[in-house]
């Protein structure tokens, strides 16, 4: 009677222990099959202020300075296409002719990539349009002054910068850029024998803002 007793009292407790047992040996592998996935972000905004250097406006001494948009769209971990506008108007100082005003509106793919810790790094391409106005643009070589009317021109460059990480979707973006334009000028008849045409320039372009990712 008390070996059937006691046969009874480890087979009830056998019948408890295997349930706990089958668990705590099961409950541990779930995070180990369970794979986080990471979401990259799809958009970047910038927002920040911009300068300009005005080497398309001869007996320019100084920039400009201005504001800077900018948005991305993200094609995974490394590529985007971007689309970049800016105005500036604000001059360094007094000294440059006339009262300019430049508009850009540029649009090309760029290249990104993790540097170190929560810096990145990044390199893109720029094409599309610049409008300078406010200011009379003279010919290089040409012997009369002529004031013009700036209009529009094709522009296009590269460029790059640095992202540093603040928070997990924002971070403080910089870059340069190197960027090319033709500005026609608005010349008298007389001068259509005397050399005078439209000319490519180089003006070097800063900005410093904040990037939002989403």
């Amino acid at each position: 009677m008390k070996s059937k007793f006691l046969f009874l009292v480890l087979a009830v407790v056998a019948a408890v222990m295997m349930p706990l047992t089958a668990t705590s040996q099961v409950a541990p592998d779930k995070p180990a099959h369970a794979e986080a996935t990471e979401v990259l972000p799809k958009y970047e905004v910038f927002v920040g202020a911009g300068y300009t250097s005005l080497n398309n406006v001869n007996q320019s001494r100084n920039g400009q300075f201005g504001l800077n948009l900018k948005v991305t769209r993200d094609w995974g971990k490394y590529f985007g296409v971007f689309a970049d506008g800016g105005i500036y108007k604000f001059p360094y100082d007094a000294t440059n002719p006339g009262n300019p005003t430049v508009d850009m509106l540029l649009f090309g793919p760029v290249l990104h990539a993790h540097l170190l810790g929560p810096v990145g790094v990044f390199g893109h391409v720029l094409l599309g349009m610049e409008h300078i106005s406010g200011t009379p643009i003279t010919t290089p070589g040409s012997p009369i002054q002529p004031y013009a009317t700036p209009s529009v021109s094709f522009a296009g460059g590269y460029g790059g910068g640095l992202e540093y990480k603040i928070k997990p979707r924002i971070f403080i973006s910089f870059a340069g850029d190197d960027i090319r334009s033709s500005i026609t000028a608005d010349l008298p008849s007389s001068c259509a024998n005397m050399g005078c045409s439209s000319h490519e320039t180089r003006s070097s372009r800063a900005e410093l803002g904040v990037v939002y990712k989403f």
